[in-house]
């Protein structure tokens, strides 16, 4: 619902104090009338999918979460309309999960795109022709666009209104919606970072615990494959098997899980924060931060700090 009433919100209200706003805005569904949406919602649809293939945007909001491990599901009709709209050169618009849709219509095949970063590692196993991005916000890949999820469509919406009318007018939008015209970093400031599971036999398991326990201290692979009782050459293969990346990238993963745990929930000076995450230096945490998370330590601590009492 939310990602429909973005798009709703942006490109459906007449905007008099911009001029020449250009926008005609109307909702389609498979059948006109009543759509159950969730939580309770219902959205009433004032148009079939004919009138898509007049459009000269076309955005598809997301689509059905599954909850019980099952797949995104995709309505074929939808994407076959979607596909017809390109075909004849409309714009096209993915918000959150709408990806899956556009996927399925082939509009992603060999594009670098963007999902909810829950549904990032899905979109990837079901369409290998799409470069699917977690880590940002949008992806502008003219005349394809997709958004990651929920309150990035607001900022995807924002970039069209900016591509078309420029930036005077999205920054309009923008604060009419209070929300800022534009965000920096992208959603890996969201994701979580768990260590991955491993049988209760596998020598992985408890060196992958050791190592969260002691990130502050220095590690090298020698050390870690000794503990594993497994030569360094084998320890190496087995731990990308498991965790799909190197001792090293998977070390300076979590010690940035841990200093982002550390700014938001403390008021450690940048210094410390990085010597307790095994950074040498605050300089040394920054530029390993900035390049996981997509914005600087002490950007994320204002965005994400939580309240501490005195």
């Amino acid at each position: 619902m939310f990602e429909l009433a973005v798009a709703c919100e942006v490109f459906g209200i007449f905007r008099p104090e911009i001029d020449g706003w250009p926008y005609v805005h109307r909702v389609a569904s498979r059948r006109p009338g009543p759509v159950p949406a969730d939580n309770g919602i219902t959205i009433t649809a004032d148009a079939g999918l004919e009138i898509v293939a007049a459009a000269d945007t076309v955005i598809v909001p997301a689509s059905s979460t599954p909850v019980d491990g099952t797949e995104q599901l995709i309505e074929h009709e939808v994407a076959d309309a979607v596909r017809e709209a390109f075909d004849r050169g409309a714009r096209v618009v993915s918000l959150c999960t709408g990806a899956f849709t556009l996927a399925a219509a082939g509009l992603l095949d060999g594009r670098r795109a963007t999902t909810h970063w829950m549904h990032a590692e899905e979109l990837a196993r079901r369409f290998p022709r799409v470069t699917v991005d977690p880590g940002v916000l949008w992806v502008d890949d003219h005349p394809v666009y997709t958004s990651a999820g929920t309150a990035a469509a607001v900022d995807l919406c924002l970039h069209l209104v900016r591509t078309d009318l420029g930036a005077r007018a999205a920054n309009t939008v923008a604060r009419r919606m209070v929300v800022p015209p534009h965000r920096d970093g992208g959603q890996a400031q969201f994701v979580q970072t768990p260590v991955p599971d491993c049988a209760a036999d596998d020598p992985l398991g408890p060196v992958l615990a050791w190592m969260a326990e002691h990130l502050d201290e220095t590690i090298t692979v020698d050390q870690l494959a000794r503990q594993a009782a497994l030569s360094p050459r084998t320890f190496a293969r087995r731990f990308v098997a498991v965790t799909g990346t190197t001792p090293l990238q998977w070390l300076l993963t979590q010690r940035v899980a841990r200093s982002r745990s550390l700014l938001e929930s403390t008021d450690l000076p940048v210094e410390r924060v990085a010597q307790a995450c095994g950074f040498a230096t605050a300089a040394g945490l920054r530029t390993h931060f900035t390049r996981v998370v997509g914005t600087s330590p002490t950007t994320y601590r204002h965005r994400f700090a939580c309240d501490r009492a005195d």
